[in-house]
């Protein structure tokens, strides 16, 4: 048997790091075969492989680091680590959670969770035009609302505008009650609260009511100039190709523009093309223009929804596989005959 000794001198860590009814050891434990003990104040790592004990060893230090910044350790982060750090014990984690973006209403600090979400951070300062696809749960639109919250506190821009086409994702508008603005708020409610969490309920609403912040349905953007703006595209796989670049043409002086969207959940009808997929294919390598790509992998929900994403990801490829399959079979068979 293998050993290999830690010590960090902080209970605080350690607690952290075991997690209630040490649910975050056990998942350490589990992944690399091995036993994770306290002894007198150390963190004690048995195992039958030498190798797979460093490794084990090397997460649970950059894991260390990761918690002397502030970041909280919980079952997701130690997946994470495991996932990113991988055999090679050259990798570190380092980078993620240094900068804090803004503090919320509440005081808690918003900043990058995974390496993938910190690269998308960066290109949002160095861009005035960034999109990102990604799927449920990596953060794309929120981190996009902060940074906007953090360009308005600084004096970059003095308005803030949000929006979303009001794609029927199965539901029809039409049988909504109220009126139009009732019928699409629902649409809007994901960028109305995580505005509501950064600014508070009281500056949020002075905001809104004079203008300062702005959040409409897509078709609201017609016709207009935004100058002095940070403007966020949120589900933008739900434009056509026409509205996309109905959208991008709104772009004035001194404004950022950042475009959300996962183009695995396109609830467009009558088989028309996303103008989310268009826009990435003909604007990657434009000059001004960023393409972020997040994964499974910068997923900060409960584990169980990079779990669904990655069966959903096998099973599409699948799909895709015997359709394929299917008509070379076709084509070969004419040919033939």
């Amino acid at each position: 048997m293998q050993e290999n000794i830690l010590s960090f001198d902080n209970a605080e860590f350690e607690k952290e790091l075991f997690g209630n009814y040490d649910k975050n050891i056990k998942a350490l434990e589990e992944s690399y075969s091995v036993n994770i003990v306290l002894r007198d104040s150390h963190i004690v790592i048995i195992g039958e492989d030498n190798k797979v004990v460093n490794i084990t060893a090397r997460v649970i230090e950059e894991l260390y680091n990761l918690f002397k910044k502030g970041t909280t350790i919980d079952t997701r982060l130690v997946r994470y680590a495991m996932d990113m750090l991988g055999e090679d014990l050259k990798n570190n984690l380092s980078g993620i959670s240094d900068d804090v973006i803004i503090l919320t209403a509440k005081g808690n600090a918003v900043k990058a969770k995974t390496l993938g979400q910190k690269t998308y951070i960066e290109n949002i300062k160095k861009h005035d035009m960034s999109i990102c696809i990604g799927p449920a749960g990596t953060g794309k639109t929120y981190l996009a609302v902060a940074m906007a919250v953090q360009a308005f506190k600084k004096g970059e821009v003095s308005r803030i505008i949000l929006t979303r086409p009001a794609v029927e994702a199965g539901e029809s508008l039409g049988f909504l009650p109220g009126d139009l603005k009732d019928k699409v708020d629902p649409y809007l409610r994901p960028l109305y609260d995580a505005l509501f969490e950064m600014f508070g309920s009281e500056k949020f609403e002075k905001h809104l009511e004079s203008g300062v912040i702005e959040v409409a349905p897509l078709a609201f953007m017609r016709g207009r100039t935004l100058d002095n703006s940070f403007i966020i595209l949120d589900e933008a796989q739900n434009t056509t190709r026409e509205q996309m670049k109905m959208f991008l043409t709104r772009f004035g002086f001194g404004s950022k523009v950042v475009v959300t969207g996962d183009i695995t959940q396109i609830d467009l009808g009558d088989n028309k093309k996303s103008g989310l997929s268009h826009a990435v294919m003909i604007l990657d390598g434009v000059k001004g223009i960023s393409i972020n790509m997040l994964t499974e992998k910068d997923v900060v929900r409960h584990e169980l929804v990079q779990r669904i994403i990655k069966q959903y990801d096998k099973y599409e490829k699948k799909q895709e596989f015997l359709k394929n399959k299917g008509k070379i079979k076709r084509v070969f068979n004419k040919k033939d005959i």
